[in-house]
């Protein structure tokens, strides 16, 4: 099975949260275009495949706000080689759209206190029909509402924390947040990777809009292209180049950490397998 990470030209959102540069960002009708031209070749791409995928939507903003990434996500969902879509969103989007969907498509969900009613948000995650996760960053200003969420969401939905980047925390800093989420100390501290074996560049890839394939997101060296079948001859087992990886997308698939008996049956969703 092969596994996708795809970012395509999509670069605007419609928060405004502090720390990010694609905030109330907004596209141009010539890259939308673009964007859903990219998008549609994709998805055409991965149904053709005589073997199985699994795909994760990473835009830079927020991608199911456009209907052609909401029709994506139905459309993979049933496709017979796919074993998973799964995207990750703000959750501002409408969600009736999710009951078209088969079983295997799946949310990576934010909550942005700063950006959204905590009602509204909830009752949105509440009402979702399809396998879910939701987390929220680190931030100390956010941490009531971390635990807020946490005592209202079901017991099953498992509720993430990402580290702040450049925060250090002190150790009671971090007990409190990894009372919300056990698992947060993965995220505490960038993963040593240099010389490590990692998934990425063998069984997961990284492809942007025109098809450019990379191990991952953080490794600028290219692989090949998606569309004329030269990445293949490309994929194999392969040492991490980089000094340390620092985000759950990246570390998940580095091999050392473990996380893939962990997240079993969810690595794209970011689902444990044993929760609660």
């Amino acid at each position: 099975m092969l596994t996708i990470l795809y970012r395509g030209p999509l670069a605007s959102c419609d928060y405004d949260c502090a720390y990010c540069p694609f905030a109330k960002r907004r596209d141009s009708p010539e890259r939308l275009r673009a964007d859903r031209a990219a998008l549609e070749r994709f998805t055409a791409w991965v149904t053709a495949q005589d073997f199985e995928v699994s795909v994760l939507f990473t835009p830079w903003g927020e991608a199911l706000v456009r209907s052609w990434y909401r029709r994506a996500v139905v459309d993979l969902s049933w496709a017979p080689n796919v074993r998973r879509v799964a995207v990750q969103t703000n959750l501002s989007h409408r969600t009736g759209w999710l009951a078209s969907a088969s079983d295997r498509a799946a949310l990576w969900v934010t909550y942005h206190p700063t950006q959204v009613p905590y009602d509204r948000f909830l009752a949105k995650v509440r009402s979702l029909p399809v396998r879910h996760s939701v987390g929220i960053v680190g931030d100390p200003a956010h941490l009531a509402d971390a635990r807020r969420l946490r005592a209202d969401l079901p017991a099953e939905t498992y509720l993430w924390v990402n580290a702040e980047e450049g925060r250090l925390y002190t150790d009671a800093e971090a007990a409190e947040w990894s009372a919300i989420d056990p698992l947060f100390h993965h995220s505490r501290f960038p993963h040593p990777s240099a010389g490590l074996p990692c998934r990425t560049g063998d069984s997961v890839i990284s492809v942007n809009g025109d098809g450019t394939v990379r191990r991952c997101h953080f490794i600028p060296e290219e692989l090949g292209n998606l569309y004329d079948g030269s990445y293949r001859r490309e994929l194999r087992p392969r040492p991490c180049p980089a000094a340390a990886c620092d985000c759950h997308i990246g570390y998940v698939h580095l091999e050392p950490t473990g996380l893939y008996p962990v997240f079993a049956g969810g690595i794209l969703e970011r689902v444990p397998a044993a929760w609660p």
